[in-house]
């Protein structure tokens, strides 16, 4: 299928610039992947109707670090940061601009983002330039010790507004490697995961780190697209509880496109999901066999993303782009800090 096959229209004063108080008062549009298409406007707060004791939901817990730096070069002249991921112990994949500036052998040294002072105890050398334009700094010092010093959370190009970092953190957030939000995690509140856990249904965790690539514009050829890796761990308990689920004809649903890419890269044939970690470059798109969920709950995508193509290939085409077409008619908020979607 066609890059433009994903296109849709969307008003600017759509994309939502905050996020909505009480974080589960945002709007939910209710979709189901069987029969004729309908629809059904609720909030997030409605969630518990549409789950059912011994329904198993699965979160990623990982937790966004304040991923972009600002840096300072020998000659003075400044460059930005923004950390991808840790390799191996101080040695990270990251995105230098501008990078012509950031030479292999440049020497950086990092600024206090409140009062431009430069932090002593940290610097960090360009050793590499890998495909696509990314950097390998090897970090002298302790990184993460510094990092709320030096760091900022990285918010999306087409947020404009300044929100708390908080506010770009799901409740359940604990393991630290994201630079960007599990974004449909963002719409629950401690209130919320009460009541589900309440009426019976198996709260689970797992984390996978979501870096850039996840959020990378497709361009051209759908087929020709890679993903960026992502690392991931399933715990034990995870693992056992979805299996379970499916020994037993229970659901199973992921909040989130980055829960759905980590239990179906973690699913082998015979076994089911896996427990431990790993990394994925799962791209999924139409057509896809889904092994593991059964229900997926996510937030309004980009056009012509990986994301809206994942979504594509769990409801059907068709079916999501009428989907997509109905909730800008009604007005409902996009991208990170919009409205969400569940569908069953």
């Amino acid at each position: 299928m066609s890059l433009e096959a994903y296109d849709y229209f969307l008003p600017e004063e759509l994309i939502a610039q905050e996020g909505v108080e009480p974080r589960d008062a945002a709007r939910m549009l209710v979709v189901y992947r069987e029969g004729l298409f309908r629809a059904e406007h609720r909030q997030v707060r409605d969630l518990p109707e549409y789950l059912r004791p011994r329904d198993v939901l699965v979160f990623n817990e990982s937790k966004v670090i304040p991923a972009r730096l600002l840096a300072q070069r020998p000659t003075g002249g400044r460059v930005e940061v923004l950390l991808v991921r840790e390799r191996t112990p101080g040695l990270w994949e990251a995105l230098v601009g501008p990078g012509r500036k950031a030479k292999p052998g440049t020497r950086l040294r990092f600024l206090s983002p409140r009062d431009l002072r430069v932090v002593p105890d940290l610097e960090a050398e360009v050793v590499g330039v890998e495909e696509g334009g990314v950097r390998l700094l090897r970090f002298q010092g302790d990184l993460m010790a510094h990092l709320e010093e030096v760091g900022e959370v990285p918010l999306p190009p087409y947020i404009k507004t300044k929100i708390p970092p908080e506010r770009y953190q799901t409740v359940y957030a604990k393991r630290p490697g994201s630079v960007a939000a599990p974004t449909a995690g963002l719409h629950f509140t401690p209130e919320l995961l009460s009541r589900l856990r309440g009426m019976g249904v198996e709260l689970r965790f797992l984390s996978l780190h979501v870096g850039p690539g996840t959020f990378r514009p497709v361009k051209g050829d759908p087929e020709e697209h890679e993903m960026h890796p992502e690392p991931y761990e399933i715990p034990e308990e995870t693992a056992e509880a979805i299996n379970r689920a499916k020994e037993e004809a229970r659901r199973v649903v992921a909040v989130g496109t980055t829960v759905v890419r980590a239990l179906e890269s973690a699913y082998r044939e015979g076994v089911g999901v896996v427990a431990g970690g790993g990394e994925t470059r799962l791209f999924i798109r139409p057509p896809y066999t889904f092994r593991v969920i059964d229900g997926l709950f996510t937030n309004f995508h980009l056009p012509r993303s990986t994301l809206i193509m994942l979504v594509a290939a769990f409801l059907g085409y068709e079916r999501t782009m009428e989907a997509y077409w109905l909730a800008v008619a009604e007005r409902y908020r996009f991208y990170s800090l919009g409205d969400a979607m569940l569908i069953l």
